[in-house]
């Protein structure tokens, strides 16, 4: 479409499943305008809200969708994909030997070294300096300690834990749809 202002690259759209939730909320399920539009077209969405820009052709205006749902329901991974995001949203990224948000990476609790495997339950969260300072030693001769026990997480634990990070972006068309961990207005 001809005749499109800057301004329109701020203007995602919120996609919802045909039940109205969000596909994702960590992180939140956006599109960019140009997809949300092509979705339209293509008869794949409804458009529940609308932003104040538009977008022209030369015989076609339109306003550009703040929140599309789609037509057809798309059902949730029954199981979470074993990925180092997904790991560090298990664990809400936080170090889970001190706490720490900084420099994270993920450590083996018992290490590969000493027959550890790459799994849910032995795969953690940890910052750089914890993961050098327990090396390939043992719990027990590091010192260190688990916060939490790493387990193998639902799709639905997840989806939890990312509601507790709202994205520094949120229009407020999208608030209806949205639950965030956030204080209620009195």
């Amino acid at each position: 479409m001809n005749g499109v202002a800057m301004s329109t690259e701020a203007c995602p759209a919120l996609v919802l499943n045909a039940d109205y939730r969000p596909l994702s909320y960590f992180p939140l399920s956006l599109w960019s305008w140009q997809d949300a539009i092509k979705a339209v077209f293509l008869g794949r969405v409804n458009i529940l809200s609308e932003y104040d820009r538009m977008v022209h052709s030369p015989s076609f205006a339109m306003r550009l969708p703040s929140v599309v749902s789609l037509k057809t329901y798309v059902a949730p991974a029954k199981h979470p994909a074993f990925t180092r995001f997904n790991v560090f949203l298990r664990d809400h990224f936080h170090c889970q030997y001190c706490g720490s948000a900084d420099d994270l990476t993920f450590d083996h609790v018992v290490p590969r070294s000493r027959g550890g495997r790459t799994t849910w339950q032995n795969v953690t969260t940890a910052c750089s300096p914890c993961n050098l300072y327990k090396g390939g030693r043992l719990l027990s001769e590091s010192g260190l300690h688990l916060r939490q026990r790493p387990v193998m997480p639902t799709v639905t634990m997840l989806q939890q834990n990312g509601r507790s990070f709202p994205p520094n972006y949120l229009h407020q068309s999208w608030n209806d749809f949205l639950y965030w961990d956030t204080e209620l207005e009195a």
